[in-house]
């Protein structure tokens, strides 16, 4: 398909591995990537998605108590 790359083709182009492509695509983070049967059909022009950092929840740290 013209103006469209496979999932191999992102993977060596952004240096990462093909199913860290397949991965950004599910979770919709390369725009304009779609579907065809068990295939992702991923635009030539689009960069590589940026990494979203996300802070987990955990323990607050503990304060110490001055007496």
């Amino acid at each position: 398909m013209n103006g469209y790359i496979s999932v191999r083709d992102a993977a060596a182009r952004w240096d990462i591995t093909e199913r860290q492509v397949q991965k950004l695509c599910v979770e919709g983070r390369v725009k304009g990537a779609t579907r065809f049967a068990n295939a992702w059909a991923i635009p030539e022009d689009e960069p590589k998605p940026t990494r979203t950092a996300k802070v987990k929840p955990g323990p607050k740290p503990k304060t110490k108590v001055e007496v």
